[in-house]
């Protein structure tokens, strides 16, 4: 069976900081920090220990790469919605879940610096 490619954005393969929360009613409120495995402009990759499912909302704030942006990288706070789960884990316990883009914004460039190491 052939898997037919449904991404209609490019992903590039990087990793970048990434920190979440999970939304809504019955969510942990918990703020988490990994980082996303690919990204694209629709949507990101990442795994974490966190108690996600299909259909969740998140808030992430993460870096997106020149290649994203069009210009220089930037920290970008967006909405996002969780649309799928990898259950195989990780090395660590982790398992691996992709989130599709619904809004986002750049953050004012001062809070940029916490990413600089």
């Amino acid at each position: 069976m052939k898997v037919t490619e449904r991404r209609q954005l490019a992903r590039l393969s990087l990793r970048t900081p990434l920190r979440f929360r999970a939304l809504g009613v019955a969510s942990d409120k918990t703020e988490h920090f990994t980082e996303a495995l690919n990204v694209s402009r629709g949507g990101f990759f990442f795994a974490s220990s966190a108690p996600l499912q299909v259909g969740m909302p998140i808030e992430a704030t993460l870096r997106m790469p020149a290649e994203v942006t069009g210009n220089s990288a930037q920290e970008m706070r967006c909405t996002a919605r969780v649309v799928h789960v990898r259950n195989e884990p990780y090395g660590d316990g982790r398992i691996g879940f992709g989130a599709e883009i619904e809004k986002f914004q750049a953050v004012p460039a001062p809070a940029q610096d916490r990413w600089i190491v």
